[in-house]
């Protein structure tokens, strides 16, 4: 039982790595942030589509990371 979520987590790991570098860049919003100007109007926009998809995996994911390390801690300690 032990091994199984141990390969689980360093599923959901990877997985989390390839979400994460799949996610639009945010350089644009940077680089107004350090201008000071121009970028407030826009930076309450909805996310849409591909981006809106990619938030809501990665957060997904970072769930299951969180339970199957908290399932390897009691498991471990039992």
């Amino acid at each position: 039982m032990y091994n199984l979520f141990e390969v689980l987590l360093i599923i959901v790991s990877i997985l989390i790595i390839i979400a994460v570098l799949m996610q639009p860049s945010k350089q644009q919003d940077a680089l107004n942030a350090l201008q000071g100007g121009g970028g407030d109007l826009f930076n309450n926009q909805k996310k849409r589509g591909f981006e809106a998809f990619m938030v809501k995996v990665t957060y997904v994911l970072l769930v299951l990371f969180f339970v199957f390390a908290l399932v390897l801690v009691y498991l471990s300690s039992h």
